[in-house]
């Protein structure tokens, strides 16, 4: 493989990590993931060589930290990813113990504010000369200039967003005093920053996405909102980073849910806490509203199972009411405006 260095990323130590010809993107010219997986790995290690392996190639280019694996045969699964200026990675191990010391954050290329988020059981966190703090699942905390270390169960999974502090400081003077500070799980601002990071974990972008900016400002805002930022910028990113965040929240509501013909706005509303109003007003500011949406979900899930062999037995009327149409005249008058066929004409 030709080994070329194509670029840099920023990973969530703060360190910049070459990009290899041939491994930096995928089909079609879309960022790709960095994946470290101890799966890849030799069979007759033992437990403690496969560890040391995978450390020594994956682990230690991308957070330069301290780990501790425990007593279960070794597994790691590590996910990181640049977008933009942002660093992102994910990871489940085997691993019940990580520390990032004053040696690793003096030795960063690049002064980052870093949010790790407990994606798996209850860690601790702990800081030198402080109590130790509990995060239950789904719980955070933001961390960049001292010492922090985590301590979990045998298997762990837990995620690491990193943003440079300028980018962070510049927005919302006085975040440095906010790092050790537990952000519980049910925090708005987390939980529709947590949804908007598994979104961007499952997209694929242009490597130069234009995107990139709008992207950076929303995870900055949702973090500073998250850890509980005031001021007329704090006002400013809660109309731009709230927005933003609870649109996708609707959108993965919605696709989770399309099928059930009794959703509305109200429904996702409710689910959401957001009122039928808003959830309808976030949609037509996108250009399609909650019907349009949802009848294209509908109407491409049909056509799918449609052309699908797997289906042919099912008669139109089922696969109809099975996507959540209600109306079976309303299916056919929809599908062959879409389509411009009728949906026998499509199988």
């Amino acid at each position: 493989m030709d080994a070329a260095v194509t670029g840099r990323m920023i990973t969530p130590n703060g360190a910049a990590v070459a990009r290899k010809r041939g491994t930096s993107r995928c089909e079609g010219g879309a960022v790709q993931a960095k994946t470290f997986t101890s799966a890849s790995l030799p069979e007759h290690l033992i437990h403690q060589e496969r560890f040391r392996l995978w450390r020594d190639i994956s682990y230690s280019r991308v957070a330069s930290v301290e780990v501790g694996i425990s007593d279960l045969p070794f597994e790691a699964g590590l996910k990181a990813n640049s977008i933009g200026r942002l660093g992102f990675a994910k990871m489940s191990a085997t691993i019940n113990r990580a520390a990032r010391m004053l040696h690793h954050i003096r030795a960063a290329r690049t002064e980052v504010y870093l949010f790790t988020i407990n994606l798996g059981p209850t860690l601790i966190a702990s800081n030198p000369g402080k109590s130790d703090i509990t995060m239950p699942t789904g719980s955070a905390i933001l961390h960049a200039t001292k010492a922090q270390a985590f301590v979990g169960s045998d298997r762990n999974t837990w995620a690491n967003l990193a943003l440079p502090r300028k980018i962070v400081d510049d927005k919302f003077p006085g975040m440095e005093g906010r790092q050790g500070a537990l952000i519980p799980a049910e925090s708005e601002a987390l939980t529709l920053l947590r949804n908007y990071l598994s979104m961007l974990e499952a997209m694929e972008l242009p490597e130069e996405s234009v995107l990139f900016d709008h992207i950076s400002e929303t995870v900055v805002d949702l973090l500073g909102l998250a850890t509980g930022a005031k001021g007329s910028e704090a006002e400013l990113a809660g109309t731009r980073g709230l927005r933003a965040g609870r649109l996708q929240a609707v959108l993965k509501q919605i696709k989770s849910n399309y099928r059930n013909p009794a959703l509305s706005a109200s429904l996702v509303g409710l689910q959401l806490g957001l009122s039928g109003r808003y959830v309808r007003d976030l949609l037509a500011a996108t250009g399609a509203s909650f019907s349009e949406r949802i009848l294209e979900l509908r109407l491409q899930d049909a056509k799918a199972m449609l052309t699908d062999p797997r289906h042919q037995d099912k008669k139109i009327g089922d696969i109809a009411m099975e996507v959540g149409f209600g109306d079976i005249s309303y299916f056919n008058r929809s599908f062959k405006k879409r389509f411009g066929c009728s949906p026998g004409a499509a199988r």
